[in-house]
C-alpha cells in the first residue's frame, strides 16, 4: 500500500511545528517530512522535536546535505534518534544544492564522490562497524559508535540525475525526488535506480520516495501555479495537484502507479492553514489511496 505524508515546510516559523506534528499525529497520518534547507531550519532539531511532541507518526528529514556535516556526527545524531524513537525516524542525505555549499564554503569539486563516501561510511556506521576509510572527502580511523541502533535503519539519498540516481540505487536504502518529478520521470527514476543495484548486486527493495506539489480550497489553482512557477518549474499537469481530495488522490495514485512507494504531499509556502492542511491528507485523501 502506497504511503502517504506531507511535509512541514520550513517556510513556516518553527514554532509552528508543534501543532502540525500534533495535528498530523491526531489524525493518523502516516508521515511528516521535514527540510534542511539553508538557511532555514535545522533537520535534526526539528525531527527530534517532532517526535518528542508526538506518539505514532514517523517523521522524516529529506534531506542533510551532507557537505555540512562530518559523517561521524551524521550517525551519532541519527543513531540517537533511532534509539530514542525506535521505527519512526526516517533520514536521507544529499550532496546540497550548490549554491548553498557555495555560500558557506562547503562546495565538492565532486559532489557525486562526496555522497558516496558518505553513504558507505554512514550506513557502516549504523550496522555498528568500527570504520576507517582515507577517501577524497570522508576520513575515518578506527570510528564506531558506542550506541549505535538496535536494527540498522534505512538510509534515503535525494537524487535527480542519471549518475546520483544510480548511485543511490547502489549505495542507498531509498530515494528522494523532488517535486518536479512526474509520473514519467518516477519511471525513469526507477530504471537508473534499478541499473544501479545490479550493479551493485542487491536485491534488497529500495523505497522510493516523491514529493507532490498540492494545493486545495477555492484558490488552490492559483497559489498552485504560482508556487510552481517561483521555483522555476514548468507549470505542467503532472507537477502538480490542485482541487480536492479526490483529485489529490488520483495525482498520488499515478505517481504510485509509476513505482513510488511514498508520496509526501508539498503544500505551498503560502498555505493558510498548514493544520487543515494534514488533517485533510489523513482524513480525505489516505481513505481514497489504495
Amino acid at each position: 500500500m502506497t504511503v502517504l505524508g506531507v511535509v512541514f515546510r520550513p517556510q513556516l516559523p518553527p514554532e509552528r511545528l508543534r501543532a502540525v506534528a500534533r495535528a498530523a499525529d491526531d489524525a493518523g497520518l502516516e508521515e511528516l517530512w521535514l527540510w534542511e534547507d539553508c538557511f532555514l531550519e535545522g533537520g535534526i532539531s526539528a525531527a527530534a522535536a517532532a517526535l518528542a511532541w508526538t506518539e505514532r507518526v514517523r517523521v522524516g528529514v529529506g534531506l542533510l546535505p551532507v557537505p555540512l556535516r562530518n559523517v561521524a556526527v551524521t550517525a551519532m545524531e541519527a543513531a540517537t534518534l533511532h534509539r530514542m524513537f525506535p521505527g519512526r525516524a526516517i533520514l536521507g542525505v544529499g550532496h546540497g544544492v550548490q549554491d548553498w555549499m557555495g555560500q558557506v564554503g562547503a562546495r565538492a569539486e565532486s559532489p557525486v564522490t562526496l555522497l558516496r563516501e558518505h553513504l558507505d561510511a554512514l550506513r557502516a556506521l549504523l550496522r555498528g562497524e568500527r570504520v576507517s576509510t582515507d577517501g577524497r572527502y570522508v576520513k575515518l580511523d578506527g570510528v564506531a559508535l558506542d550506541w549505535p541502533p538496535a536494527a540498522a535503519p534505512e538510509v534515503l539519498a535525494g537524487a535527480g540525475g542519471p549518475r546520483s540516481l544510480r548511485l543511490s540505487g547502489a549505495a542507498a536504502d531509498g530515494t528522494v525526488l523532488t517535486a518536479a518529478t512526474g509520473p514519467e520521470g518516477v519511471r525513469r527514476a526507477r530504471r537508473l535506480i534499478d541499473e544501479g543495484r545490479e550493479s551493485a548486486g542487491r536485491t534488497d527493495h529500495h523505497r522510493v520516495v516523491v514529493y507532490l506539489h498540492t494545493a486545495t480550497g477555492s484558490d488552490a489553482a492559483a497559489r498552485l501555479r504560482a508556487e510552481i512557477e517561483a521555483n522555476g518549474e514548468d507549470p505542467l499537469p503532472e507537477h502538480g495537484v490542485a482541487g480536492d481530495a479526490g483529485a489529490v488522490a488520483k495525482a498520488v495514485q499515478r505517481l504510485a502507479e509509476a513505482g513510488a512507494d511514498t508520496v509526501v504531499l508539498q503544500p505551498t509556502a503560502d498555505e493558510p492553514d498548514p493544520e487543515a492542511f494534514v488533517r485533510f491528507a489523513a482524513e480525505e485523501v489516505r481513505p481514497l489511496i489504495t
